[in-house]
């Protein structure tokens, strides 16, 4: 496939319109290393805000994975901007990174704690792992005994 610079408005506009809000390679990959660690969640909750892509209720807490590119992360993927369309592109990202900051400000009044997983973050499974079992090890008894098993069979121990 061509490079994205030399794709025409309106293969570059069938190609943004594929990319999913749900459902995400790096979502998918966070859901698998928690699911494994023994924690159990509910998918996008409407009734929290932002729709969270991970809720924990008896924990009140939640996981947010974001893609560097549309949050802006301060990664090599984060820093790229488009040179195409500018005018519509920066405020669009800008307005993202307030949603972003507005939707953590609100569950935190609400009393639920955020954890912000970057999509760079998904690459090293074994960090990510110890991440999130230290995420929840105040609140779930027993976490450091079920990433010690993950870990084994991952062969990190």
């Amino acid at each position: 496939m061509a490079g994205f610079q030399s794709l025409t408005a309106s293969q570059r506009s069938q190609l943004m319109a594929r990319i999913s809000k749900y459902d995400t390679k790096p979502e998918m990959i966070v859901r698998r290393i928690t699911h494994g660690l023994g924690y159990r969640y509910r998918l996008h909750d409407r009734q929290l805000p932002g729709t969270p892509d991970m809720s924990f209720p008896r924990f009140r807490k939640v996981i947010l994975v974001h893609g560097c590119f549309w949050h802006q992360h301060d990664c090599r993927l984060g820093r790229k901007r488009p040179s195409s369309n500018a005018d519509y592109w920066h405020p669009k990202l800008a307005r993202n990174v307030a949603r972003d900051e507005n939707v953590r400000l609100k569950l935190a009044r609400l009393g639920w704690e955020v954890l912000v997983i970057w999509e760079c973050e998904t690459a090293d499974a074994a960090d990510l792992t110890h991440r999130i079992s230290a995420y929840f090890e105040d609140a779930y008894p027993g976490v450091k005994e079920a990433y010690q098993a993950v870990a084994v069979r991952h062969g990190q121990f």
